[in-house]
């Protein structure tokens, strides 16, 4: 089916301003994440890391600039501060100077030094590998929490990123627009085990497709299924200019 074609489908029920059934939101919402998957099949965390610590320093490094960004800081970051007693005892105006190009870089220097003295102090340096630990730590909220246990420990988890919060409420997902309701109310829809695969296919295709301003709905794979098709650009060929290909 070509993009803008009609089908007798919940997306028809919601343009007329019926609510989708429970069970056709949950089928729509896992056939566009299956078809999200297939279109990103290697989608997966875009911060560098080799560690969990690692992982928790750029996820909160990552906040206001962008990923790539915090991959050319993190090996200079990490080579000078190894573990969590080294980001503790950093000297304050060399780590500003280190972490200048992600931008706020005195609040996220601040961050650094008590996550590191907060690591030392009550998990012997290692990051602990359960949300309501994690959450406690200096910097780190529900967000990076998942971030972190999804992709340095295996714990399933939705990341509620910009691109996420946008994205799944113009599926018709949710309305919240609360994180941790957005989390909540999006995790009813999937199994436990995909939820961070999930959050993987859904941020990639904020960042390549379903842009915040034009989106390029002319070129997206779940046009069929969208309640929002038609926000961006419909006309293939110009939603093909709007595509921004992965990194590589």
């Amino acid at each position: 089916m070509t993009p803008g074609s009609t089908s007798p489908t919940e997306t028809d029920a919601a343009a007329d301003g019926v609510a989708p059934s429970r069970t056709s939101l949950v089928r729509r919402a896992r056939t566009m994440n299956r078809t999200l998957h297939a279109t990103y099949p290697d989608a997966a965390c875009e911060l560098d890391f080799d560690s969990p610590l690692q992982l928790l320093v750029a996820t909160i490094l990552s906040a206001q600039t962008t990923d790539k960004r915090v991959n050319l800081v993190t090996p200079i970051l990490f080579g000078r501060y190894p573990d969590a007693a080294a980001l503790a005892g950093a000297d304050r105006a060399e780590m500003e100077e280190i972490l200048k190009p992600t931008g706020f870089f005195r609040a996220k220097t601040e961050s650094m030094l008590k996550l590191g003295a907060a690591l030392v102090e009550r998990y012997d340096g290692q990051v602990p590998g359960k949300l309501k630990e994690l959450v406690t730590l200096p910097g780190v909220g529900r967000k990076t929490a998942n971030v972190v246990l999804g992709n340095a420990f295996g714990v399933p988890g939705i990341t509620v990123d910009t691109h996420f919060g946008r994205l799944v409420r113009r599926f018709g997902w949710t309305t919240e627009t609360d994180p941790d309701k957005v989390e909540a109310e999006v995790g009813t829809l999937f199994p436990r085990k995909d939820w961070t695969q999930l959050s993987h296919n859904v941020i990639w295709h904020g960042r390549r497709r379903c842009h915040a301003r034009n989106p390029a709905c002319g070129a997206c794979p779940l046009a069929r299924w969208c309640p929002s098709y038609g926000e961006g650009p419909t006309d293939p060929a110009k939603a093909a200019k709007l595509v921004r290909e992965p990194r590589g």
